[in-house]
């Protein structure tokens, strides 16, 4: 009886809580349109930043400038970007007491001269009427807007990042029923804020320091009494994460996990596990019905059920494969093994390498 109360309740109330995701409205005309910098921080992103800039290219309306800011690259970042025809800015290494990517946005930001400024991760990429969509989802008392990209794995290793799209998105609590304009979190693969109030609020100077400096940043807008607004990217805004293999794919997980988790809202973060809790049970009461210990009948349909609700939700956050729901335990063992590694690296290591950089890792916010 517990089996089934978890299994039902743990599936209906994440799917329930994922049917609260909102994309990006349709592009309207209107009769003025902010003049939009775009920022890109890029540290070894020689072979990402081409799909980026292709895409950059072929928006309508074209944005009012393109800012790469290359921040130490030893792969060729900068000579990438400057055959993209965009404007290239080199930055020295951050200075004491900045992390890299609040640096280099930083750094881009005060060379922005547009209304609006949209930062951009390297690994994005946008439709072609994504400017005229991002600008109309931002209503005219500002704040953020942020949104989540649409996953594109490719590589198979790249699907086992189902769960942690699964979870993070529910979790963050950016797309509960209501109170649709305060947020507790962003996201910064894709972040746009007017150039005024960014500055009046601190940026990333805030920020400097913090690994997930997104979440940082959301907080000093909410705190400004501004609205934080998040959408999915659809077929809007997409990414492909970690294409560098299964080491990056870990470490990247690691870090966002370990120091992003406790700083979610308690309610979606309930929901969230217990999804996960759900999915555990029928993971292990399927291995039981296999041994013939327990009813087969039983663990088969709760086996459809949390396989249904799991395609139903991928589908809706990136392009996953048919066995990251239908074989579900596959990713879901993977994701607690660097849910466990990532407590660990918070409270014991306090750092992880990423991007060639020793970047220490806190648990819990400011």
């Amino acid at each position: 009886m517990l089996n089934a109360i978890i299994v039902v309740t743990g599936t209906l109330s994440g799917a329930w809580w994922m049917t609260c995701l909102r994309r990006l409205p349709a592009a309207q005309t209107a009769r003025s349109q902010p003049s939009v910098s775009i920022v890109v921080p890029a540290r070894n992103e020689a072979t990402t930043l081409p799909h980026l800039l292709a895409s950059l290219a072929a928006l309508e309306p074209a944005p009012h400038e393109v800012i790469v800011v290359d921040d130490g690259s030893e792969d060729g970042t900068a000579a990438v970007a400057s055959a993209g025809g965009v404007d290239v800015h080199a930055v020295p290494g951050p200075p004491e007491g900045w992390l890299g990517k609040p640096w280099a946005c930083h750094e881009g930001a005060r060379r922005a001269t547009g209304d609006l400024l949209l930062f951009l991760d390297a690994d994005v990429q946008l439709s072609a009427d994504a400017l005229p969509r991002l600008v109309g989802a931002r209503d005219d008392d500002g704040g953020i807007l942020s949104v989540a990209p649409h996953h594109r794995p490719d590589r198979p290793y790249e699907q086992l990042s189902s769960w942690f799209n699964l979870v993070t998105t529910m979790a963050s609590g950016a797309f509960g029923p209501v109170d649709v304009r305060r947020a507790r979190v962003a996201f910064g693969p894709c972040l746009m804020v007017d150039r005024r109030q960014y500055f009046d609020v601190g940026g990333h100077a805030r920020v400097r320091d913090d690994v997930v400096e997104d979440l940082g940043l959301a907080n000093a807008f909410r705190s400004a009494g501004l609205p934080v607004r998040c959408r999915v990217g659809a077929e809007v805004v997409s990414y492909r994460m970690y294409p560098g293999g299964l080491a990056q794919l870990i470490e990247g997980w690691t870090k966002n996990v370990s120091a992003g988790s406790m700083r979610a809202a308690p309610w979606p973060v309930l929901c969230a596990v217990l999804w996960v809790c759900a999915a555990v049970v029928v993971s292990i009461g399927a291995l039981q019905a296999v041994a013939g210990s327990s009813r087969s009948a039983w663990w088969v349909a709760a086996w459809a059920l949390v396989s249904t609700t799991s395609w139903w939700a991928l589908r809706r956050i990136g392009r996953f494969r048919w066995w990251t729901w239908a074989a579900f335990p596959v990713p879901l063992v993977f994701f607690v093994a660097v849910y466990a590694r990532s407590l660990w690296v918070a409270r014991v290591r306090g750092e992880v390498r990423w991007r060639g950089r020793s970047v220490p890792v806190r648990s819990v916010g400011r």
